[in-house]
Formats: structure tokens, sequence, C-alpha cells
């Protein structure tokens, strides 16, 4: 284990190897190797789009060279849930690639991943192997220019795990909106999801003269429309979830008489929201909710088709991270970065919630204490912050950035202020010349309340 210590740690982590400080100390070992090797991954999808990243990892022979498994397989584990891809080809060490083989196998540690990837996001068998340097491509992935139209009378809606919000749009104007709560998670009824939607859009449409397109945002999986994966569905089964959530969209635009209809995946529009905010592109939105949803728009002002699924990113090396429910695995940015973060780190901090509390409730109970000047609270969110910072910091590995944006229930309040503050000190201190180059922000009032809904609202370009 390489020995990381942040020089401003988080204050309620007792064990943290921040991603970013165990990268930078192994890329030092491998600088001072004579016997540092080229390698390079290749991550690629059925829709088409290839990912590349190149690297050097420490010799075979090296003393520390069982390092390099970690190294390459924490860097395989990100890209495949930034990018996306079922088909991932590595070169230039093929001991690691036995090592990730099984890792990566139907019974290994990441058999999550192998499943997600393969079957169940791409319906492809997933396949690591081996490759020659000569033999990789290299990497091409469009900008895809999504989003942006504000003409005429649209919807937009964003589907939450604890509420979904639509909002009426004309030329760009928010004319109506609202939120309504409700309990998504396991609903077994796949009717529950159809109809709150479309009593959503009804609400919204209300106040139109007529709807002319539809746009939305939710948390998840989205291909051309099409539901693959969501944690909003985790309660259908799965025979009822490929019979009526898969194409549930196309079955709400069909009800819309055909209208102009897309979806994308929450954090994709958040960082459009930001972009058409800010003027500029290269922004990485984050939006600290229910769970952690990430999305990016590139530095022209475009989407990508990647995942961006950061929740599921390792953030922290250390082999006492905690562990996610889900997938299995630790140290990755669900557990640092949402309502789980907070419930996680609140005992630590000294609350003693109730037992069984949902994590939305304990989250506006630390809220409150933050309100009244609790130190305990003030912990919670130090720390948030900290990891934060640190995570930006990995970020940058794999992201042009100019801008982050954060958002979501856990940013609210003071306690918002606390996360972007110490974040701001983590980049100053140990990245520098992040703290010159990349900007934090978190949207005013009127984006805070309209950016979401006209970002999504503005995804459907109207037919001409």
């Amino acid at each position: 284990m390489i020995d990381v210590r942040p020089s401003l740690p988080p204050p309620l982590e007792r064990n943290f190897a921040p991603a970013a400080l165990w990268n930078r100390a192994y890329r030092d070992l491998v600088a001072r190797d004579p016997s540092a090797r080229p390698l390079a991954v290749v991550v690629s999808s059925t829709a088409g789009a290839v990912s590349r990243h190149d690297t050097h990892v420490l010799g075979a022979g090296h003393p520390a060279a069982a390092l390099s498994l970690t190294y390459v397989e924490r860097l395989v584990k990100f890209l495949l849930w930034q990018k996306g891809g079922c088909y991932v080809r590595i070169a230039g060490a093929e001991e690691i690639v036995s090592g990730l083989k099984r890792i990566y196998s139907e019974s290994g540690g990441r058999a999550f991943d192998h499943r997600f990837m393969g079957a169940t996001t791409f319906r492809e068998p997933f396949v690591l192997e081996a490759a020659s340097l000569s033999a990789l491509p290299e990497g091409r992935v469009a900008s895809l220019a999504v989003g942006r139209h504000l003409d005429g009378c649209r919807i937009g809606f964003d589907l939450g795990g604890s509420d979904r919000k639509a909002a009426a749009v004309i030329d760009g104007k928010v004319v109506f909106s609202e939120e309504i709560t409700w309990d998504p998670y396991f609903q077994k009824d796949p009717a529950y999801h159809l109809e709150g939607v479309h009593d959503s859009l009804r609400r919204a449409a209300a106040h139109l003269p007529r709807v002319d397109a539809i746009g939305g945002s939710s948390a998840g999986v989205y291909v051309n429309n099409e539901v693959r994966v969501a944690s909003l569905f985790r309660g259908v089964p799965t025979d009822l979830f490929d019979r009526h959530v898969r194409r549930m969209f196309f079955t709400l635009q069909q009800r819309w008489g055909g209208v102009p209809f897309e979806v994308a995946n929450d954090g994709e529009v958040t960082a459009l929201a930001g972009s058409m905010s800010l003027g500029d592109g290269a922004v990485l939105g984050i939006a600290m909710g229910t769970s952690l949803a990430a999305g990016y728009v590139t530095p022209e002002g475009g989407i990508t088709p990647w995942l961006n699924e950061l929740a599921f990113a390792p953030v922290d090396y250390h082999p006492a991270a905690p562990r996610d429910e889900w997938s299995g695995d630790i140290g990755c940015g669900v557990q640092y970065f949402s309502q789980q973060a907070v419930g996680r780190l609140a005992p630590i901090a000294g609350f003693a919630l109730p037992a069984g509390l949902p994590l939305p409730e304990q989250l506006i109970e630390v809220q409150r204490a933050m309100a009244a000047g609790d130190t305990r609270a003030r912990a919670i969110y130090e720390t948030i912050g900290a990891d934060f910072g640190y995570a930006i910091a990995h970020f940058a590995d794999h992201y042009e950035l100019r801008h982050v944006l954060l958002l979501g229930r856990v940013s609210s309040g003071a306690g918002g202020e606390i996360i972007l503050d110490r974040a701001r000190a983590v980049l100053r201190t140990d990245f520098p010349e992040l703290a010159e180059k990349v900007r934090l922000h978190t949207p005013d009032e009127k984006d805070r309340r309209h950016g979401q809904a006209v970002a999504a609202a503005s995804l459907p370009a109207l037919r001409r």
C-alpha cells in the first residue's frame, strides 16, 4: 500500500487515500524506474465510441510491481464508469491483464461491473483481453450537439429518488414549475412510475397553449431514450421492466401525440444547465442527491455519449474504504458525495439519529443542526468538502475542466458553502495548478429553481 497523507485530511474519515494522491505517488515511482513500460487501455462500446487512455507502469521486476495491478484495475474501473463500454483491450503488461481477467469475470470481485457493462447496458458479452500497442486504435468520441433549443412551448421534467419535477417553458421562460414527492425505488408496479411521470406532464401542460416538445432528465443510464439501468426502477421485476419500463418514454411520447421527446441522464442535463448559465464549456456537473449524478459538457459546448456514472467511480484507494451496497466495491463516489455520505458520516460525527430514519430525513436533521451552528454538522460538511477537493483533482486527470458545478440537496444551505470552501482549500494546498485553472460554482436561486427544467426542456429540437 502506498502511504498517502492528505495535507487537509477530512475530519471524519478515519482512513482516506485519495485517488489523486495515490496515483501521483505511483507515477512518481514509475518516473524513477528505468524499466517502466508504456501501457494503454481502450474501452469500446457497441455504439461505436472508442476511448483510449495511455499511461506507464512499473517494470515487472520492480520491488513494488504488485502496485501496478491496483493502479490499472482502479484505472479500468474509472474508465468503465466514465466512458462506458463492454470491450476492454489493454496493451503493455500481459501479467496485469491476467489479473484483471480474473477480477472482471462473472465470479470475480468486479462481477457487478462485468454484468452491468455487458448484458445489462450494452447487451453484448463483456470482454477484457490483452492486445499489442500497435493494434490498439486511437480514441474517437463525437461531441453531441444536444439541447439549447428554447423555441416553442415545452415541458421539462426531472426524475429523482425522492421527488419528480416538471416545468412549463415558453421560448425559454419558465411559466410554471412543480415538485411532487414520490417514492419510486421499491415500487414493483411499473404503472406507479409511468402514471406518475404522465401526471407531472399533464399538470405542466395545463399552463401551456400547446405542447411542442418534451425533454427530461432522470437518474440512470439511457440509450436512445431507452431505460437501460436506473435505480429508480430497482423494485420492478425483470420481466415487467422489459415489457413496461425499458421503453416507457416511447409510451409517453405516444400519449402526447408523438411530439419530439428526449431523455438524458440527469447529470448530463445538470452540466448542460450549468454550461448554458455560464456561457462556457468544459463543465463537470456534480449533483449530490439521493445518489451521486454527474455530467460533462465538452470545451466546445456539446455533451458526449459517455456514461459519466461517477457514483461507481473509485475516489478512495484505502483498503478499508466504505463499501457500496449495490456494486460491492469500495471507495466509490456515492459513499462520499450523496445523502448516503451524510448518513454514513452522521454517527461518526456524534449524531444519534433514530434507527431506520430514511436518508432524506437524516439529511434534514443534519441541515437543521448546521443552521443552528452545530459543530458536528459542520464536521460532516468539512469532510465532504475535503473529499470533494481531492476527487476534483482525480476527475481532472480524465476530464478537461474549466468549471465544476455543484448541485443537489446535500449542497443546499450553509453546508454547501462549507463544501466548496474546503474543496477550494484542498486544491490550493495540494493542487495549486488546478486551483488557478478550475472554478467551482453553485447555481444562483433562479438557476437552482429553473435551470435544470429549462435545460431538460431544451433537449429535443422541433421538427421543421
